[in-house]
């Protein structure tokens, strides 16, 4: 067992922890919590817990589940008892996604059109405006706890005056109090406990932004790893929170498998020579596991053109660098996937698993990201707090894994962990907005083990929370107007019903741009570029751009897109790539 086998680990970092606040919060959330037992007029509150975990640029076909080769059979267990759904859409990054997830709006609507960054322009905000309500807010009000850990990534990033004291900040070597303004850090948007980063980008064994509650952590134990402190103290929330008094609402939200590719060495060692038969192998085996399963049909699923395929494995001069990129991204994936075991089980212990909704996916497609040619500033440290400096191996001269390294897998590798789709993060096509979607509640889902081609989006957990909540989405909260919900309940799809789905899906990110339908999707890499369309209901895949062929359908599509933009602010900066 994962949790026996590294219990010495665990123990560790959690006594360290203490030493660094966290224990300190914990145990006095332990006394906030308590229920008295011996009060007649509490009732038993039947309503489910609801625990939402989110991976960080994990590729549609890396889970074991969803046609991959890495080890994740604790989310396949969840897969095989639960439902998966085969037409679930993100917003195609990692701030966007989270702003349209936590609020139940689009993401512009909810004032992250792009990133962090405040331009002043109603869409582009950079954290969550006034208009919204947060699904904690939401439970929180109706009678739940709340908690999350995780990546923030939905407030504005606080940036020293000068390049030399931001590097400074970054390896540690400066400490500050804040990270964004107070006022949009998690505790003060619903959750009554945090634990996390509030930035985006983290060295996993010593990260950035590091925060409990509103404090920050100064300093880390030795053997420390983000995506374990992340899964055990969930664990810990769960234990605190398994009383009968109240259901509670947990958001785990990962930063695996986003780069840098930091892992452990055992885990590491799992997939030594796993990727060396490259890329073209790996695809075609995630393929045929796919169809073969049922997940996908081969007919409306077509296996896009490989990118990059102008260069064969065999003739490639960094192979052996390659393949221990993507054995790193599997063992970060594997790592996660064993802290969501522990998380399991500290759900059957403490008798919640049976009245847990449980939701697991991922932001946004694989990276297609160059982090080594980024180099150090912003977000990216250029040395350990203890000094070592830090490789951004653009010549693929040292090799990925531990802290003194940033690299990441890069397009032909993302290219594989979207299969069978083409592109990746940040596009509005499928390989980006795509997201392996499991839902599992025992108590809740009819059609266990099965799979749904019923479309949805990740602003709808908003109203699929507050369905199985028996909560409302409020007009007003803490005195702003709110804008009206956009996402649609996924319950009737857990009971084995066909729901009234979104007529239409829209998205943009730097100037990439869709729009959905049933039958059709309308879709451009770049404002500046035509349009495609596609006959999605046939060709899943976007292989046939049949523009040509429906100018009429292309035109329609085109005006309704505008006319989505208008309403949600989308028409501001940033625009194009």
């Amino acid at each position: 067992m994962p949790f026996q086998s590294n219990k010495m680990r665990y123990n560790q970092l959690f006594k360290s922890l203490a030493l660094v606040s966290l224990g300190i919060f914990l145990s006095q959330c332990g006394a906030n919590d308590k229920k008295n037992d011996s009060d007649p007029k509490k009732e038993e509150d039947s309503r489910p817990n609801i625990v939402l975990i989110m991976a960080d640029d994990l590729g549609f076909s890396d889970l074991g589940c969803y046609g991959g080769e890495i080890n994740t059979p604790n989310l396949d267990k969840l897969a095989a008892n639960g439902l998966r759904f085969t037409q679930f859409y993100n917003t195609s990054r990692c701030c966007p996604t989270r702003a349209s997830l936590l609020t139940g709006l689009y993401n512009h609507r909810a004032g992250i059109g792009h990133m962090t960054t405040d331009t002043g322009q109603e869409g582009y905000r950079g954290h969550l405006t006034g208009n919204t309500v947060t699904l904690a807010e939401t439970l929180k009000v109706s009678g739940y706890h709340t908690g999350m850990v995780g990546k923030w990534h939905v407030s504005n990033t606080l940036i020293q005056e000068t390049p030399e004291k931001q590097l400074n900040w970054l390896n540690h070597q400066e400490q500050h109090e804040l990270f964004s303004p107070i006022e949009q850090y998690p505790t003060k948007r619903g959750f009554e406990k945090y634990y996390g980063n509030i930035w985006g980008v983290v060295d996993f064994f010593d990260p950035f932004s590091l925060v409990d509650g509103t404090e920050p952590v100064k300093e880390v134990p030795k053997d420390y790893y983000h995506t374990d402190a992340i899964n055990d103290t969930a664990s810990v929330y769960i234990k605190q929170w398994s009383r009968k008094d109240r259901p509670f609402f947990l958001y785990v939200a990962h930063t695996a498998p986003h780069w840098p590719l930091h892992a452990l060495p055992e885990d590491i060692e799992k997939y030594g020579n796993t990727y060396k038969v490259g890329w073209q192998a790996i695809r075609k085996q995630r393929y045929e596991r796919m169809t073969k399963s049922g997940l996908l049909d081969p007919d409306k699923y077509l296996l896009t053109k490989r990118f990059g395929d102008e260069l064969q494995w065999e003739d490639n001069p960094h192979k052996e660098w390659d393949a221990r990129a993507m054995a790193v991204h599997a063992a970060m994936i594997d790592r996660m996937d064993q802290g969501i075991g522990r998380i399991i089980s500290t759900l059957k212990e403490t008798g919640e698993l049976e009245n847990t909704l449980i939701v697991f996916l991922s932001d946004n497609g694989a990276s297609y990201e160059d982090s080594m040619r980024y180099g150090p500033g912003f977000d990216r440290p250029s040395q350990t707090r203890d000094g070592r400096p830090i490789a951004y191996p653009v010549g693929k001269d040292v090799m990925p894994g531990p802290q003194t390294t940033f690299a990441s897998i890069g397009k032909r590798w993302a290219n594989v962990s979207n299969t069978p789709f083409g592109y990746w993060k940040m596009e509005s096509f499928e390989g980006g907005v795509h997201t392996p979607m499991i839902a599992h509640w025992p108590n809740g889902i009819r059609d266990k083990g099965g799979f749904s081609d019923q479309i949805g989006h990740v602003m709808d957990f908003m109203a699929t929370f507050l369905d199985v909540a028996h909560a409302s989405y409020p007009q007003s909260y803490a005195g702003n107007e709110i804008s009206p919900m956009e996402g649609k309940s996924l319950v009737p799809i857990f009971s084995g019903k066909t729901r009234t789905g979104h007529p239409f899906l829209f998205n943009e990110h730097e100037g990439g741009r869709s729009v959905r339908t049933a039958d059709w999707k309308l879709v451009t890499p770049d404002a500046k570029e035509p349009w495609q369309l596609f006959k999605i209901s046939e060709d899943r895949s976007e292989t046939q751009n049949v523009a040509d062929q429906y100018p009429g359908v292309v035109q329609n599509l085109d005006s309704l897109w505008n006319d989505w933009a208008v309403k949600n602010n989308v028409f501001g900066k940033p625009q194009g790539k």
